[in-house]
């Protein structure tokens, strides 16, 4: 099974994701891409952690989120992969060119192919105005073409 949880910033996404977790009565493995980098994403951090049951097993993701993945799937768990938004803006900020469609590319072709329950939680985008800044437009690109390809349910919070 697959399920793309979709929503505005801050709008319960997460929690949504968590409780689809929770009632899968599989083993959960939490991807989590965010890094901190300042306070208010360590507040964000620290909230999450609160609410995840101790029996969940945390795998921190970077650049490389198809490989962990690959290796954390397994019939028997679910995955939860928290978030999207934040592995494809670090990869636009962080990583070359060559490095973003090289990861991007391994996402888009290892989804399908994942045994077991996924969850992924994303930041819905594209639904309003075109940005003026070019990283933002490249953020709209990029994620406007990972969703479609996913094969998920798609929730909205």
């Amino acid at each position: 099974m697959r399920e793309l949880i979709l929503g505005g910033v801050r709008s319960g996404k997460s929690r949504l994701a968590e409780q689809r977790a929770t009632a899968s009565g599989l083993q959960v493995a939490y991807v989590a891409t965010a890094q901190v980098r300042d306070a208010e994403m360590q507040r964000r951090v620290a909230e999450h952690q609160v609410r995840r049951p101790g029996s969940w097993q945390l795998v921190e993701a970077g650049q490389n989120l198809a490989e962990v993945l690959r290796r954390e799937a397994d019939a028997q768990r679910c995955v939860l992969l928290d978030c999207v938004t934040l592995w494809l803006t670090q990869l636009l900020c962080d990583a070359d060119e060559a490095t973003l469609r090289r990861e991007c590319a391994a996402l888009l072709e290892v989804l399908p192919s994942l045994p077991g329950h996924i969850i992924l939680v994303s930041n819905e985008t594209n639904m309003g105005i075109v940005p003026m800044g070019e990283l933002s437009r490249r953020y709209l690109r990029r994620s406007g073409t990972a969703a479609p390809a996913t094969g998920a349910a798609v929730r909205t919070s």
